[in-house]
């Protein structure tokens, strides 16, 4: 089929073509009468996923943002949020909506607030802004003004839900954390005071570094000794006690839990029991000193026979310093505990009640000037392009269904030859019925 044929034949079925356009457009015009125009306002709120938490410090790695920026798209179209839109939009109190709702029949399904709550989610969108960390939550209405407060009750109660659900998160779990700290208190309490009795009833008392007063004092000689020691030393002055330092400690932490405890506390009996213990070793290390001090010379094997004596004592004593660093493990790895759990419960309680939700609004929503649908100018065009191309299939479909001769050039289609052609005479005006018109073969009356 050629240009010419192809012109020829939309040409002789252009009332075809023409009533399909009109069709197009007075369908569309209906659609744009009929609908109502939808009204978008959009809301932004920004979420901190690169900054670190100011309470915990942690950060959202770029593996689960994406996850995270879901779960946060969710949750505003949440029922507890959209709710709470319903709530603040005075929806529950309207008798409009009340209306609106028993006419909808979904009384028989679901309750008034429910209804509500499902027909904010259904107007209600949201999406993160390419390249940005910033979330756009969008409302759509039949007007403009509610539609830019629909969309910052949105992000209001999005922002309320996210802070509730993180200060409830850490409210539990400082519960939990709390109810650990008792329990390592009462286990900690109750191994101090075993070790305590343990080492009153056995004289034996072990410094920080979880080392008795013998094996001290048995170091102190093995320092002093030595194996070629045969001639006679100048007598040796008396200095402090080994222990003594052990006796410092306890009555500086005497001194410092007496600021906060009273006489009668548990921590304060144990810590004067050991000062007790401690003060009789030291008197004996003392004594023990002064007796050394006042021989006119020590020779080398009286300093060896020392330590060999010290050692015995060491040795004999053994299992029982053993025990008492056992219990002393125990005390320090509940202390340990009890310091962790504690520590871990008062950060989850300023979590709690932090006022951080990690996320920053944006200023609020602008009431839109046009209507997101419908696009008059585009509905018009479009209807007119849509017409006119359904009548041009129209008009072909029809031309094949009913073929006609309109020239020379559509005899050749059918390989007859053509020996010649009469022209109509130009004063001869056959009338045409309406098939004629509408492209369709039809009578043509020469008068």
């Amino acid at each position: 089929m050629g240009f010419i044929q192809f012109i020829n034949i939309l040409w002789a079925r252009r009332l075809i073509i023409l009533l399909t356009t009109i069709a197009c457009f007075a369908a569309a015009m209906l659609v744009i009468k009929i609908l109502p125009p939808r009204y978008e306002a959009n809301s932004r709120i920004m979420l901190e996923i690169v900054k670190p938490d100011p309470v915990t410090g942690q950060v959202i790695s770029s593996s689960w943002a994406r996850a995270y920026v879901k779960t946060q798209i969710e949750l505003i179209k949440d029922f507890r949020v959209a709710g709470k839109v319903a709530e603040a939009a005075g929806w529950l109190n309207s008798p409009i909506m009340a209306n609106e709702f028993r006419q909808s029949g979904a009384n028989q399904s679901t309750d008034f607030s429910e209804w509500l709550a499902q027909r904010v989610i259904d107007n209600t969108s949201a999406r993160l802004i390419e390249g940005s960390n910033i979330l756009e939550i969008t409302y759509s209405s039949t007007s403009p003004e509610p539609a830019a407060k629909l969309a910052d009750l949105l992000r209001d109660a999005y922002f309320e839900q996210t802070l509730s659900f993180r200060r409830d998160t850490a409210a539990k779990n400082a519960e939990w954390f709390t109810r650990q700290t008792e329990k390592y208190r009462e286990q900690l309490a109750e191994a101090e005071r075993a070790k305590t009795e343990f080492e009153r009833a056995n004289g034996i008392v072990l410094n920080e570094d979880n080392v008795d007063a013998d094996t001290s004092r048995l170091q102190a000689l093995a320092a002093a000794a030595t194996p070629t020691q045969n001639m006679i030393a100048p007598a040796p002055v008396v200095g402090p006690a080994p222990s003594a330092a052990q006796l410092a400690s306890v009555d500086a932490a005497i001194a410092a839990a007496s600021e906060n405890l009273g006489p009668n506390h548990p921590d304060m009996k144990r810590l004067q029991e050991r000062r007790a213990i401690l003060v009789g070793v030291v008197a004996d290390e003392r004594s023990m000193m002064a007796a050394n001090s006042r021989r006119p010379t020590v020779s080398g094997p009286s300093i060896n026979a020392l330590y060999s004596a010290q050692q015995a004592k060491v040795l004999a004593n053994a299992g029982k310093v053993g025990e008492a660093k056992r219990l002393a493990t125990d005390v320090a790895v509940l202390r340990s505990q009890f310091t962790k759990s504690a520590a871990r419960a008062a950060e989850l309680n300023q979590e709690a009640e932090s006022n951080e939700s990690g996320l920053t609004v944006l200023g609020s929503a602008v009431a839109p000037q046009s209507p997101e649908f419908p696009k008059i100018p585009l509905i018009t065009f479009g209807s007119l392009g849509f017409g006119l191309a359904l009548g041009v299939l129209v008009s072909l479909l029809v031309e094949l269904l009913g073929r006609r001769v309109r020239d020379i050039s559509d005899l050749a289609l059918t390989g007859v030859p053509v020996l010649g052609s009469m022209a109509q005479d130009a004063d001869e005006k056959p009338k045409r019925d309406f098939k004629y018109w509408l492209g369709f073969p039809g009578r043509l009356v020469r008068t």
